[in-house]
């Protein structure tokens, strides 16, 4: 399949490329394909033609979107809106990326797709704006919704403890705020999956789901497990502290709850993905798998 992705540099277009080795990607960074620009991205998808659309480019500067609302708003909304619209034209699927962050995180369960967002920060509201962006284009679409996303690439809190852990006598890390880590790998073979199916005929229906490992944690259970990790290596760590998020003030709000129940992606595609821990346990070099159900015979797709 000749598919577009747009992203190349980031964690999770890095693993996409590794996923999709099966198909002819072209991967484009920001400096060939800004998605804050509609005719660069019209033209562009106009030009190569793609058989699908991948979209792993996004605005992901949680604090600094609270004050560059206008940029956070033209890459995660506008931008994945004018990919729906050119995929629709084409009469071609999108997959597009979103976030526990479009909820509020006040409820005592997990959040499925029918549960109402209430974003508390800029990055969140920019993301739900595209969700239903792409969603008002009605054309075929997954949107996918994960939460703390990590790699061995790029920017994230794993690499952050890593160094911060070595560096440091002590490391306070908030406690009360609950989710299920997600390695980007896991993201990547899910995706590849998903077009698998769909390229098979076997696929489930197009729409919105949850999609991240299973099982939950907080902050400090996820660097609690890096720190062990590094203690297994021979390296001498820093003391962690639990703290509440309150202790620990940023710009933008965050949710306390960001726990995604991701039954429709089993019921529907067949996925389950692996526990947070064995995950990263396998991103820092123990073996696990992504696990899959037997495909499903193909139903009439709907939207969420």
């Amino acid at each position: 399949m000749n598919i577009l992705l747009v992203g190349r540099h980031g964690q999770l277009a890095q693993a996409l490329q590794q996923a999709l080795v099966d198909h002819e990607v072209v991967a484009l960074g920001h400096e060939a394909l800004d998605l804050a620009d509609a005719p660069l991205i019209r033209d562009t998808v106009r030009r190569l033609q793609p058989e699908l659309i991948v979209n792993a480019a996004a605005y992901t500067a949680v604090d600094r979107a609270e004050t560059e609302r206008a940029q956070a708003f033209a890459i995660n909304a506008a931008g994945p809106g004018v990919l729906a619209e050119e995929a629709a034209r084409l009469g071609i699927a999108l997959v597009h990326y979103s976030t526990d962050y479009v909820f509020d995180g006040c409820r005592d369960g997990r959040y499925d797709e029918g549960d109402a967002p209430n974003p508390l920060n800029v990055y969140g509201a920019s993301k739900l704006a595209g969700e239903q962006a792409i969603q008002a284009v009605g054309g075929a679409h997954l949107i996918l919704r994960t939460s703390w996303v990590y790699s061995q690439h790029g920017h994230n809190f794993l690499l952050t403890m890593q160094r911060l852990l070595l560096e440091r006598d002590g490391l306070s890390v908030v406690c009360d705020e609950i989710g299920a880590p997600t390695w980007a790998r896991t993201i990547a073979l899910a995706t590849a999956h998903m077009i698998h199916r769909l390229r098979d005929g076997t696929g489930g229906p197009f729409g919105l789901y949850h999609l991240t490992a299973r099982g939950e944690t907080s902050w400090f259970g996820f660097a609690s497990q890096i720190a062990g990790d590094l203690q297994q290596r021979g390296h001498a760590t820093s003391r962690l502290t639990p703290i509440g998020s309150a202790e620990y003030p940023t710009l933008a709000m965050r949710p306390l709850n960001s726990r995604l129940d991701c039954s429709r992606l089993v019921a529907d595609w067949g996925l389950r993905l692996p526990e947070w821990d064995a995950a990263l346990a396998e991103c820092l070099g123990t073996p696990c798998s992504l696990a899959t159900d037997r495909p499903r015979p193909r139903r009439c797709r709907r939207s969420a």
